[in-house]
């Protein structure tokens, strides 16, 4: 009952700052998850694969209602997604056996690296310059920008909007409907790098009980429900305050996460 309440608590956090900040909440819960799972009995060798696995579980299910919200709104690119997820899929499988491979110590600093960019990009609102109207993208490009987003993705635990909305936006399309189909681009990286992290840590000496593979159970039950409660909460909070200084403070709440995740 415990480690359930710690589960919900963790899922609580990260979906009040993602609805707060407008990113997916795979950056607060890998390295909430990473100082927790230890206290919890999970073996020290796999605890970022597990962190990392079970974020990317839990985006899989709460990425399904950010996509139906956008999608409202018109603001999917399903013709560009149709060429995009297959490899999104396939690179977030593809990096979930890359990250088996890895130490733990290898997949923390990867995440804390992946932190400080992010937290970078958002804090200097960097965005790539348009290079060309988006419609129409070759599938041979989508298919290999979606691997690379993919695998990368699955090395961090996040659903890849980080990734995918400077990508879209270079390529012409517009911001609300890169952030769209960013956000619908999560599932297949989510549910991909989710299979994948089950396949690679099935029967792990030390993950016995409530675990699929790499997948904690009681933390994927915990964080889904915690965080679509107080997404929303966040969201309401987000537009009452102003845009900019929000993706500061989060860029800065990025960054000590990145220099914690580093430095530990």
């Amino acid at each position: 009952m415990t480690t359930l309440l710690i589960f919900a608590l963790t899922g609580a956090a990260a979906g009040l700052l993602a609805g707060l900040f407008g990113v997916g909440g795979g950056l607060i819960m890998v390295p909430a998850l990473a100082f927790v799972l230890p206290a919890l009995g999970v073996p020290a060798a796999v605890v970022m694969q597990v962190a990392i696995g079970t974020s990317l579980a839990v985006i899989g299910a709460t990425s399904l209602s950010s996509t139906r919200a956008h999608h409202r709104r018109g603001g999917v690119r399903w013709d560009l997604l149709r060429g995009f997820a297959p490899g999104l899929a396939l690179g977030a499988l593809g990096g979930a056996f890359v990250a088996h491979l890895l130490s733990g110590g290898v997949l923390k600093n990867t995440v804390g690296i992946g932190a400080l960019l992010v937290a970078a990009q958002m804090f200097f609102g960097a965005q790539p310059k348009p290079r060309a109207a988006g419609s129409g993208l070759p599938t041979a490009e989508l298919l290999a920008a979606g691997g690379g987003i993919g695998l990368l993705s699955a090395l961090v635990g996040i659903g890849g909007g980080s990734l995918t909305v400077p990508y879209l936006s270079w390529r012409g399309v517009s911001m609300q409907q890169a952030v769209g189909t960013a956000a619908a681009g999560g599932i297949p990286i989510a549910w991909g790098g989710a299979l994948g992290f089950v396949l690679s840590g099935w029967r792990t000496p030390g993950l016995d009980g409530a675990y699929l593979g790499y997948v904690s159970l009681l933390a994927f039950l915990g964080l889904a429900v915690a965080s679509v409660l107080t997404a929303p909460q966040g969201a309401r909070l987000a537009h009452a305050l102003p845009a900019q200084t929000l993706k500061r403070a989060f860029a800065l709440l990025l960054a000590s996460v990145g220099l914690l995740m580093l430095l530990r």
